[in-house]
């Protein structure tokens, strides 16, 4: 590969994509809201994420469009945060989908951000890329959503990819630092319930995943990026007080989590919800973990 673009490569995950990718392609290219620059083989376009600009040269002669934009969903679901995390995954969605339609020589392959959160809650029942039952409420909606919206932009020359992430575990950013934090506080006991599926993927494995996908023309469609197997909420924070050595994890029940989660402004969701999925598409086309235990991905990166 020559060329590969990332929308909003400038979040966790996109650093993730850039450190694994870098030394592998001539160029990455990466739209931000930020100041367009250059730095060594990146080159940072600056973009509104919603409107046609100089920018859509750059998806010409692209190998591959990797689009993660989307406002984070870590925040209280009020109307206006609702509004936002709809339409930043929606109107960037479109507006690529423009921009690939007026490329002369389109990229070959397009991975648009999902979450594994479309699926329901499931204590029970494993859900995968072609079994998997869709769930109701907010979060699931906007990631029907924005799927629909995907799949429907007329791209004939471009494979399609909708990439159902699961919770990410990276040293640098997302889920796990405010969880050792936790742990370290004392607070590091099961949260709600505690049987509430855990599913997960570490960092280096996502992004051999994306590398995997975009090598493998025979994947398209929606692909679940997550680890083979979830573990549960209790396990996941008995292994990190193990990892660490904090002998003392205090449990924190649904409502001290409902007030927590006012003060920190975020939502109880993303802990409790029972995200049980595992993924089909990318064992049975070949791909191998390199983490595939819960344990073992945590003590590298935390030790």
């Amino acid at each position: 590969m020559k060329k590969i673009v990332i929308a909003a490569g400038t979040g966790f995950l996109g650093k993730i994509l850039i450190r694994h990718f870098q030394n592998e392609v001539d160029t990455i290219v990466i739209l931000t809201r930020g100041e367009t620059r250059i730095t060594k083989n990146l080159r940072y376009i600056h973009w509104d994420a919603k409107t046609l600009g100089d920018w859509k040269n750059e998806i010409n002669d692209a190998d591959v469009l990797i689009n993660m934009t989307g406002k984070s969903v870590d925040c209280r679901y009020n109307n206006k945060n609702k509004k936002l995390i709809l339409s930043s995954r929606i109107a960037s969605t479109e507006i690529l989908g423009k921009a690939i339609a007026q490329a002369k020589n389109p990229p070959k392959t397009w991975l648009n951000a999902s979450t594994a959160t479309i699926y329901r809650h499931s204590l029970d029942k494993k859900m995968d890329e072609l079994s998997g039952e869709m769930g109701t409420g907010f979060s699931v909606n906007v990631a029907r959503n924005w799927e629909k919206s995907f799949f429907s932009q007329q791209t004939p020359q471009t494979r399609k990819v909708a990439l159902r992430t699961s919770i990410v575990l990276g040293k640098n950013g997302g889920a796990l630092p405010p969880l050792l934090t936790l742990v370290k506080m004392g607070f590091g006991g099961k949260q709600g319930i505690g049987n509430q599926k855990f599913s997960w993927i570490h960092e280096t494995d996502f992004a051999r995943s994306i590398d995997f996908i975009i090598n493998n023309i025979k994947l398209e469609g929606p692909v679940n990026i997550v680890s083979p197997e979830p573990s549960t909420n209790y396990k996941l924070m008995k292994s990190l007080r193990q990892i660490i050595k904090i002998p003392i994890g205090i449990p924190l029940g649904g409502s001290i989590l409902e007030i927590g989660a006012h003060i920190i402004q975020t939502e109880t969701e993303l802990v409790l919800k029972s995200r049980n999925v595992i993924t089909k598409k990318l064992e049975h086309s070949g791909f191998r973990f390199q983490y595939p235990d819960l344990t073992t991905a945590l003590l590298h990166l935390i030790q």
